[in-house]
């Protein structure tokens, strides 16, 4: 989503042969970094035990019932226990912005990092979702990438620093307990922008059917007209797979797979035993892997990353802290 190499460019431009070269590239800095995404906490029971309970007559049928009651009301209180534990943080209403839209590509992990971040706080925002072809969505800014958040008018662009902008408004007087816990929050966060997405792509695009299955999400969910969706899905995951091997060279990956748990591993020793990096709930650091990761986590790459590294905990910790998403919708 920042750059976007020109070899890339040239083949997507040499495939998608019914729009301008210029467009070409803006599509492909848009699909550089795309990949699926799937969130939302998975809550509900079920009446499993109900034809059990049928079944039973007389005092078993009682004591049945009141043993699978206190086991309910039992995982309810730890559930409820573990809801407070790992709440969200919302600032004082007096802080909370009036309007802030977001200008993004679903796909784009630089994007879900901000969301991840605006989400936690619960602080409202509208989505304008950009059309990476045109870009006509933000021809007003003379920032031409994204993500953009408008702020009570004010344009805070770049994800890193949007959050640090963000963090001003809203966290006021927030200091880290010493010196190097503030330390540790940056060196993280830096990891995250110098390292970890420059794993994503090779992975989301690794094979033919892994850039297909991350194409189709970032067609399905983007702003494309029906006919830039058919043409988009399969000259980009042709594109894209090329590209992930240049990138490879790029950033000295020699087994892409390998790379992403190796990140994954790294991120769960750093948090040396904690729940979060921030201790007993997540600071910006924590906020900022889980937003890059949230959009790859239900395709086939974030789905072996979870089976075969210990992160897996850690996320579902995240995905319920942050809970659902502040976004307002149109």
């Amino acid at each position: 989503m920042r750059k976007s190499p020109t070899l890339a460019s040239a083949i997507l431009s040499r495939s998608l042969t019914s729009a301008s070269g210029a467009v070409h590239r803006r599509f492909l800095q848009a699909a550089l970094y795309g990949s699926s995404s799937g969130s939302g906490c998975r809550h509900g029971s079920r009446r499993w035990f109900s034809s059990l309970l049928d079944s039973l007559g007389g005092s078993s049928s009682r004591a049945a019932s009141l043993g699978l009651a206190g086991a309910v009301c039992a995982a309810a209180a730890v559930t409820s226990f573990s809801q407070v534990v790992y709440a969200k943080e919302p600032p004082p209403p007096e802080v909370v912005p009036k309007d802030v839209v977001l200008y993004q590509y679903e796909a784009c992990p630089f994007c879900n990092k901000v969301k991840a971040f605006l989400d936690y706080y619960d602080i409202p925002y509208k989505v304008v979702e950009v059309n990476p072809l045109s870009k006509k969505e933000i021809k007003w800014s003379d920032y031409k990438k994204v993500p953009i958040l408008v702020v009570d008018g004010e344009q805070l662009v770049d994800s890193s620093v949007i959050i640090d902008k963000m963090g001003e408004k809203i966290l006021q007087g927030r200091k880290a307990n010493v010196d190097t816990e503030e330390d540790e929050e940056k060196k993280w966060r830096r990891w995250v922008d110098n390292h970890l997405v420059h794993v994503l792509s090779p992975n989301i695009y690794r094979n033919t059917s892994e850039a297909l299955e991350s194409f189709d999400y970032i067609t399905s969910n983007g702003n494309f007209s029906f006919t830039q969706r058919i043409t988009v899905k399969y000259a980009g995951a042709a594109a894209m797979y090329f590209v992930s091997k240049n990138l490879k060279k790029k950033y000295n990956i020699t087994d892409e797979r390998q790379a992403l748990y190796d990140a994954a591993e790294t991120w769960v020793d750093a948090l040396n035993g904690r729940e979060f990096l921030g201790g007993s709930k997540p600071n910006l650091a924590d906020l900022a892997v889980f937003g890059v990761l949230r959009p790859i986590r239900y395709l086939r790459s974030g789905k072996d990353m979870v089976e075969r590294t210990r992160i897996g905990e850690w996320y579902m910790r995240m995905e319920n802290t942050v809970g659902n998403s502040a976004r307002i919708k149109a």
